[in-house]
């Protein structure tokens, strides 16, 4: 085929209405959750499939301070710090002998895949997390990101969304009156939530939320940025 030059500009024309239309739709999703609170594509999935989802939104001041600090302790203490991504973490689990064995994720970066991409490991998702990561960190604020953060990851193994259904389910208490070490066994579960169990803790589980809060009691300071959790 012979390319000419108006062929050309129509090809360059409908290239860049592309680029702003996939660069427009995650500030559209952004604006979104800026001002409601639809449910997640995971939601989303288990709704479709009939499953149960159970999610309370709850606002940053009414979730308890030790669970805020336990969360950053154990996910991303530079949280505070970095701009939606902790390249020096990132760059340590690049260089890990055998391949990464582990996401190197902030929990900003879990907060841009949760709402605006999909579960799985990939490349190509890891390389569209880290600019929009970037992004979300600079149209929200930390507490904003915290807050989204809360509420919208899987707390439990039957649809158990967001902190308050999670602490409702485990301890039949509000995310406002956990206890230090309630706040770290519920940390615990976060990387697996239907196999670390709050509620009923192995041994496993029990070690890993001791861990988490002694980590959280020797650094208070972590959360220093947020406002609403002091």
């Amino acid at each position: 085929m012979r390319l000419t030059l108006p062929s050309v500009r129509s090809m360059m024309r409908g290239a860049a209405i592309a680029v702003v239309v996939v660069a427009a739709l995650p500030l559209a999703g952004l604006a979104l959750h800026s001002f409601a609170h639809p449910p997640t594509p995971l939601m989303l999935w288990r709704m479709a499939e009939g499953r149960t989802v159970t999610r309370v939104w709850t606002p940053l001041e009414r979730i308890d301070r030790d669970l805020v600090v336990a969360v950053i302790a154990s996910e991303d203490n530079g949280f505070c710090g970095h701009a939606g991504v902790d390249w020096g973490e990132l760059i340590d689990v690049l260089d890990e002998e055998g391949g990464p064995k582990r996401g190197g994720s902030t929990l900003t970066m879990q907060v841009t895949k949760n709402l605006l991409l999909w579960n799985g490991r990939s490349v190509l998702r890891k390389g569209l997390e880290i600019p929009l990561a970037m992004l979300v960190d600079l149209v929200w604020s930390k507490e904003k990101i915290l807050e989204t953060y809360f509420n919208i990851a899987e707390w439990g193994p039957t649809g158990e969304f967001g902190i308050e259904a999670g602490a409702r389910r485990a301890f039949g208490k509000s995310a406002a009156r956990l206890s230090a070490r309630e706040a770290a066994l519920l940390t615990a579960m976060l990387p697996n939530p239907h196999s670390r169990d709050a509620k009923r803790p192995n041994a496993r589980v029990s070690h890993v939320a001791g861990i988490i809060q002694r980590r959280a009691a020797r650094s208070p300071e972590l959360a220093d940025c947020i406002a609403t959790a002091k």
